[in-house]
């Protein structure tokens, strides 16, 4: 089945189908109707020369200068060609893809006074995989992603480049490879496929579909340290969290609970004379729940974001008017985006903290390094390193690119939200706390060895058993490059979330 869109329902799920498998697109029969009485409304703007931003006037500070119906068609044009100014390496193909069908599922809406054959096109190049050439650079976050978007709509007119069955080439020879027409563009049309904040768009809802894996992968890493560890779950006692009722926190503690229940080796130690854990361990619930609540707050915003009409102006043909707005202004990703990579670099942070535990014979009680071959061997030592360089490298990142502004358009745009610095950043924090967590559950299993025969709990030995059914034991050094990416692999496709789950059951979500 097609995902259908309306303006209207679309999900993040929905958007990560569509990006990623590749799962064709169509458009509503109720989005059509709208679409069509939305674009004779402009065309009766057009032809009354009525005096309307972007359709009868220039752009940004000329905005005064009168555009005749004659020269209305070339304005569009001029538009995009002018705004093609992104620079950078061209954006993944996931997030090319779902920046097309966040773009068409909001001009479906029926308020930007495009013609059908627009938001058609758009689909049927979704449906047949050309993927324009998208410069990552460029964007302020305000008006929209104007040069990433202008990139698109070259391909649509047969200029730019696009990818087509994996290979690079000119954006005409694309369209006629998958044989789709190429566009015209008529009144209103370049202003409202630019006038967007489907880009910045596109990377949060994939981003919160990632960080939604990793955070969940992230405490089944933290059960298996705290097994090694010979920690204790009394912490993550349910009476500790209904006394301080966030939800992230009881969300989180519950699942380390099922994580970690029935374990040998936590039995083992019940009547040890320790009487608490160190942070990294004990404030579990408390860190990664915090990063959960984020993660809603963000999620919330960017499902409210994917079925928004976020062009200027917009045209309400029921009620006979044009209003001009900052529909275009990407504030709200921009500080969800920072929001996330600030929650994302503790979820790292956290890690990086159990991993010096777990390699650190004074404070872990296992091998030092986790290498049964002190001095010859170096076991996990420079795999800390590594963590910890990862760790630094957030620090900088997190700094939030939402709170900086530079006026653009003869400061007729004198605030932006530079949504666009906010994504890259969040997108380099997901990757380095994902090599993170990787380098914990390789930290973790290999703490689980020095264990046995003592088994941890149920959901903690399912990832355990998964590890060392693909990366042995660590008996001699050998190049552990190789082995944190293989583990990365397992974290970021959720294959050590789905081990787990299917041992425990699903864990609680967001």
């Amino acid at each position: 089945m097609p995902v259908i869109i309306d303006g209207e329902t679309l999900s993040i799920n929905d958007t990560v189908s569509v990006a990623r498998d590749l799962e064709k697109v169509d458009l509503s029969s109720d989005a059509r109707k709208k679409v069509i009485t939305c674009r004779e409304f402009v065309e009766s703007l057009v032809a009354a020369e009525k005096v309307v931003y972007g359709v009868t006037t220039g752009f940004g500070a000329f905005d005064s200068i009168f555009i005749s119906k004659e020269q209305s068609d070339k304005l569009q044009e001029n538009l995009i060609l002018s705004h093609s100014a992104g620079v950078g390496d061209p954006l993944p193909e996931d997030i090319v893809r779902a920046s097309m069908l966040l773009r068409a599922n909001s001009l479906s809406k029926g308020y930007s006074g495009v013609r059908l054959e627009i938001i058609e096109t758009l689909i049927y190049m979704l449906n047949e995989g050309v993927h324009p050439v998208i410069p990552e650079k460029g964007s302020l976050g305000a008006s929209g992603d104007l040069a990433n978007l202008a990139h698109m709509v070259l391909v649509m007119l047969g200029k730019g480049e696009a990818f087509f069955k994996g290979e690079r080439m000119k954006g005409k020879d694309a369209m006629e490879r998958a044989g789709i027409p190429l566009i015209k563009l008529s009144s209103k049309e370049g202003l409202a496929l630019i006038n967007g904040t489907q880009v910045i768009t596109a990377i949060a809802a994939l981003l919160v579909h990632d960080s939604q894996i990793l955070v969940k992968t992230s405490e089944i890493t933290a059960s298996m340290s705290l097994e090694a560890l010979k920690g204790t779950a009394r912490a993550y006692d349910e009476k500790i969290s209904m006394v301080r009722p966030h939800k992230g926190q009881i969300t989180c503690a519950e699942n380390l609970r099922r994580l970690t229940a029935q374990s040998e080796i936590m039995e083992s130690h019940r009547y040890d004379k320790k009487v608490q854990d160190a942070y990294s361990l004990r404030c579990v619930p408390q860190i990664i729940g915090a990063t959960r609540d984020a993660l809603s707050f963000v999620k919330e915003r960017v499902e409210i974001e994917i079925n928004s009409a976020t062009d200027n102006p917009l045209l309400f043909p029921d009620e006979d008017e044009v209003i001009s707005c900052g529909n275009f202004h990407g504030q709200i990703i921009a500080i969800s985006l920072d929001f996330l990579g600030i929650a994302l670099s503790e979820i790292a942070s956290v890690c990086e903290r159990r991993i010096e535990r777990l390699v650190n014979p004074f404070l872990s009680g296992l091998p030092a390094f986790l290498t049964e071959k002190e001095g010859l061997d170096s076991g996990f030592m420079v795999a800390q390193y590594t963590a910890a360089a990862l760790v630094s490298e957030n620090k900088v990142f997190s700094h939030p690119a939402s709170v900086d502004s530079i006026p653009t358009s003869a400061n007729k745009e004198d605030h932006v939200s530079m949504g666009m610095t906010a994504a890259l950043k969040a997108r380099k924090i997901f990757e380095n706390a994902s090599y993170v967590v990787a380098i914990e559950l390789l930290c973790s299993a290999q703490g689980l060895d020095f264990r046995k025969p003592l088994k941890a709990g149920a959901g903690a030995e399912a990832a355990y058993r998964l590890v060392r059914s693909r990366i042995p034991h660590l008996k001699d050094d050998r190049i552990l490059h190789i082995d944190i990416n293989k583990a990365r692999d397992m974290v970021i496709r959720g294959e050590v979330l789905l081990a787990v789950e299917s041992a425990v059951g699903e864990l609680g979500g967001f």
